[in-house]
């Protein structure tokens, strides 16, 4: 998306539905692309926050969902940083509207490729759950656990709550995210204009409180004498983390085959900690 803004494809400010007319709701028709990715956008749906739903959802009844949205009181486009884990599944769709390409494609022709990120997948999901990928991929795919160290689901396993193409959960490496680290915070052997869609994304474009603030999907925490720009996630079988100092042009990636991994210890003891010792020599 930051590199379709810096081309002068798309604005931050377009509404939603220039791309997705079919979304009509009082609410939702006023939400922009760029709200959407910066979590600002208002939603939160069934699929942000527990008790989870049990069902899954068609791409018909996801934008009928969408079109009854209602917002609790206060709440506006733009106000304020809700998380929504479905608004970056509205966004998926509305960059295929874009450029007439699944996500998988966009991913690997703009950003996995250029960066010879070659281990690094947004798979189809097959009629048993789990990834579609070639035995050699599927080979190096780990077992997924719970924090308690139960084994979740078959090695592939892909969950979602939503039942249309693009929306189960990609697969990398530490080597390749090391090399995506990399190209965020230096950047100085890649495109120039991929370079410089990276920056836009780590921009805080919303200041929650005095400490935390959220850009395109990275989040801003700022610590003394350091600044992360970093993002958590995972899923109830595997965790994984992105932390980076920009100004002293180090990050860390931490991938855990278990749920609930604690990426606080990278965030607020591993990076400050690696940032002085840099800024001391």
């Amino acid at each position: 998306m930051a590199l379709g803004v810096l081309r002068g494809e798309l604005r931050l400010d377009d509404r939603l539905p220039k791309y997705l007319p079919e979304l009509s709701g009082n609410y939702i028709r006023n939400v922009t692309v760029g709200q959407l990715a910066t979590h600002t956008s208002g939603l939160l749906l069934p699929t942000d926050h527990p008790p989870w739903p049990n069902e899954e959802y068609t791409r018909e009844q996801f934008i009928a969902m969408l079109n009854a949205f209602t917002p609790a009181p206060g709440v506006a486009p733009g106000r304020q940083r809700v998380y929504t884990h479905a608004g970056y599944v509205l966004l998926q769709l509305v960059l295929e509207r874009c450029y007439d390409r699944p996500i998988h494609a966009l991913i690997q022709h703009r950003i996995l490729r250029p960066l010879a990120m070659g281990s690094t997948f947004v798979p189809e999901r097959g009629p048993d759950n789990r990834a579609v990928m070639d035995v050699a991929a599927m080979q190096r795919v780990v077992q997924g656990y719970s924090d308690q160290g139960m084994a979740i689901g078959p090695i592939g396993n892909q969950q979602s709550y939503f039942d249309f193409p693009g929306t189960g959960q990609m697969f990398s490496s530490a080597r390749d995210l090391a090399t995506f680290i990399a190209a965020c915070v230096d950047g100085r052997a890649i495109d120039p204009h991929l370079r410089d869609a990276l920056r836009l994304t780590q921009r805080e474009a919303f200041r929650v409180d005095e400490k935390f603030g959220q850009g395109m999907a990275w989040e801003t925490v700022r610590l003394p004498g350091v600044t992360i720009v970093d993002k958590p996630g995972g899923l109830n079988n595997a965790s994984g983390y992105i932390g980076l100092v920009p100004a002293r042009r180090i990050g860390i990636v931490l991938l855990a085959n278990r749920g609930e991994y604690p990426h606080e210890i990278a965030r607020y003891k591993i990076l400050p900690a690696l940032a002085r010792l840099i800024a001391s020599h």
